[in-house]
């Protein structure tokens, strides 16, 4: 493949000349309208937490398993109906995607997962399914039913690597491997799944190579998505204990600096479902800016345009 000469221009259709391929754009282009993400907390836990792999979670994690905003009452049809009578105000013509966010949806029996699943897919409202889930999370009754899923409706699964690197995974308390995340997503793509990985920039003792050296790894499989963000340190999470001064970035130039590096490597044909962080203010600890997620993206895509570059311009592969 060659590199591409001139920028790209994803969206063009608010006058932003969008220069990155935003899950936004994807879902409007493909569902003709304005699709929103509604969190669900569906009342699962952790390997890691449960004793089965390790107890604490993820060093980063909050209590709620990085799902502050889900909604978790225990009722699917009715956690949805609270979230959309929030945004109809906003959004009165939009449609939704289910997104089971809060720890891992993968650790459960196979039944189960598919009550909780189908109950969501059952709402009138609900036009795909969006699943987030370890890459050591997957057997092979639940890819049978993830691919069940995928074959009736919209659909991505979400993995959590954020990093390669397995000094890295060891000191953060993943429990899992690369090779974990390796296997899963060649099954998942296999199984014609669409797949999301998630990678956290600045965690502790990676250099810049490092994290993009995650970048290119992930870039390497067939991937429908890729999210990103800082690390946010905050309460409740272990690394308030054990790293209460650890600051990921300094800066918000710092972490655009890396954002727009890795964003040049990522092929054009991947969808970027987050390049910022969005921790909630009342919890966040370091840093100290990142909660101004409307700065930050609003900064990330002036900085692209300064420097007349965009996503995939050095990733060698053409749209």
């Amino acid at each position: 493949m060659k590199n591409i000469h001139t920028p790209l221009i994803f969206d063009s259709s608010d006058g932003q000349e969008l220069r990155i391929n935003t899950i936004s754009t994807y879902l409007k282009k493909k569902f003709g309208g304005k699709i929103v993400k509604l969190s669900l907390d569906g009342g699962f836990t952790c390997p890691n937490r449960d004793g089965s792999k390790g107890t604490g979670g993820c060093l980063f994690c909050s209590a709620s398993g990085s799902g502050d905003t889900a909604s978790g009452s225990g009722d699917i049809t009715s956690d949805l109906n609270s979230q959309i009578k929030l945004l109809s105000d906003k959004w009165p013509q939009a449609k939704y995607i289910a997104y089971f966010q809060s720890h891992t949806n993968t650790y459960a029996p196979v039944e189960e997962l598919k009550s909780k699943f189908y109950a969501a897919l059952k709402h009138p409202d609900v036009v795909g399914i969006a699943i987030a889930t370890r890459p050591d999370c997957l057997s092979d009754g639940i890819i049978d039913l993830l691919s069940e899923i995928n074959r009736k409706t919209f659909m991505w699964v979400e993995l959590g690597l954020q990093t390669i690197h397995e000094i890295t995974a060891e000191k953060m308390n993943l429990c899992y491997t690369i090779k974990d995340y390796d296997d899963a997503v060649d099954r998942l793509i296999s199984g014609n799944i669409r797949t999301v990985t998630h990678l956290i920039m600045g965690l502790p003792g990676e250099t810049e190579s490092m994290m993009l050296d995650s970048v290119k790894h992930i870039c390497s499989k067939k991937i429908f998505g890729i999210k990103l963000h800082m690390l946010n340190l905050v309460k409740g999470s272990q690394m308030e204990i054990l790293y209460p001064d650890y600051v990921s970035f300094e800066n918000i130039d710092d972490y655009i600096d890396l954002i727009i590096s890795a964003l040049e490597l990522i092929p054009p044909d991947i969808t970027l479902h987050r390049i910022s962080g969005d921790a909630p203010r009342s919890t966040l600890i370091s840093p100290s800016w990142s909660y101004r997620k409307r700065t930050v993206l609003n900064k990330i895509h002036k900085t692209l345009k300064q420097r007349n570059t965009w996503q995939g311009k050095n990733s060698h592969i053409t749209p």
